[in-house]
């Protein structure tokens, strides 16, 4: 594999770390700026709902640039937002941070994967893609919880310095080791839009938001959780992520393992046990033990959907994979968003920071109701007969 690979890596470690991260300095950024937990749960929500945004406008813009050149601007951007938010004097500078951070997100994942498959031989193409994605998994092992650590120990200003500078090193990866692309010639956006409007594809993506913002309605607010109903101390909260960071790479391989070899399966599997272990982590959660292990089955239920919701939105959206795949990712991040804000609403209505997790069990069933009506309409679909001699 070509050393540019890892300069694409280490861009998506630092995309991933600063994504995730929040969650385990909720609390700590809640108490300097003097705002409530599902007030600050808005510097989650904000992120994804950049993600959202910036994934089309910015692939979209990505069109008419050179792919390196693009992939250093969005790096450039990833700098700026994540610098801003380790300085922010004030809550709404450290939001608009985080939104500017997010911009990056989806863009930089769809058209680094577009590069990574240029760079090596055909048969090569699937490993080389991987081998950039190992950043974002890597990042939920090894980077939140070590910035959760950062920013317990020193501040959580200095683990978002620390993302701006892992941000630098991608630049400068990406400077050194990737070579020139050239904008593609001859892309017709409309014609990849109008792919966008197919039927099943807009299931998968609405399967998507709900799915896994039933992971996110838990998640965002794992730290006050462990913490005010499990009864760990602060510090545990770091390992508790490296726990869930390991559900997440396991249901990540299991998902895409099993993707190829039968993907609706795979997909009822997921969704009704994330559905399931959602509503049991409301019980679970008021005890260590337990609560640890629903925990690593609520990331690994939850990244296992992961793999077959993507290959489902680019299997039927084939006239326009990277468009759909950079809104897809946008998608993702339209349910961490929806789950993040309905996950404050019922903690803020008095029902404790167990209730998430019922707003987590509610989406994931919905979005396996969703995949009923999809596989339904798939199968009713009208067969294609040959055409006569």
């Amino acid at each position: 594999m070509p050393l540019a690979l890892l300069a694409l890596a280490i861009g998506a470690f630092a995309i991933g770390t600063t994504e995730f991260v929040m969650m385990g300095l909720l609390p700590l950024t809640a108490a300097e700026f003097g705002v409530s937990i599902p007030v600050a749960g808005w510097l989650v929500t904000g992120y994804a709902l950049g993600v959202m945004a910036g994934a089309p406008l910015m692939t979209a813009l990505g069109t008419r640039v050179s792919r390196k050149k693009m992939l250093m601007l969005l790096m450039v951007l990833f700098i700026a937002g994540n610098a801003l938010s380790a300085v922010a004097p004030v809550f709404g500078v450290m939001l608009l941070g985080r939104i500017v951070a997010s911009l990056t997100h989806g863009a930089f994942f769809g058209i680094g994967s577009v590069v990574a498959a240029g760079l090596v031989a055909p048969e090569r193409r699937a490993g080389a893609i991987a081998a950039m994605f190992t950043g974002l998994t890597v990042a939920n092992v090894v980077g939140v919880p070590l910035g959760t650590f950062i920013g317990q120990t020193l501040g959580w200003r200095v683990a978002f310095g620390g993302v701006a500078l892992l941000g630098l090193a991608a630049l400068v990866g990406i400077a050194r080791l990737v070579p020139e692309i050239p904008a593609p010639s001859g892309v017709r956006l409309r014609h990849e839009i109008r792919s966008l409007g197919d039927v099943q594809v807009l299931l998968a993506m609405a399967m998507t938001v709900l799915g896994f913002g039933g992971v996110f309605a838990a998640i965002t607010y794992i730290a006050p959780m462990m913490t005010e109903a499990a009864g760990f101390a602060e510090s545990s909260v770091t390992w508790l992520l490296v726990l869930f960071g390991i559900g997440m790479v396991v249901g990540n391989l299991v998902g895409g393992k099993y993707a190829d070899r039968a993907l609706m399966p795979m997909l009822y599997a997921s969704l009704g046990g994330l559905a399931l272990v959602l509503a049991l982590f409301t019980f679970t959660a008021r005890s260590p033990v337990p609560a640890a292990v629903t925990l690593v089955l609520v990331g690994a239920l939850g990244f296992a959907t992961v793999p077959p919701l993507q290959k489902r939105v680019l299997d039927h959206a084939a006239g326009a994979p990277t468009l759909a795949s950079a809104v897809n990712i946008g998608a993702f991040n339209l349910g961490n968003a929806l789950a993040a804000w309905l996950g404050g609403l019922v903690i803020a209505a008095g029902h404790g920071y167990t209730s998430p997790n019922i707003v987590g069990a509610i989406l994931a069933a919905l979005a396996l109701g969703v995949a009923g009506v999809s596989h339904g309409l798939e199968r009713r679909a009208p067969v294609a007969l040959p055409s006569p001699a």
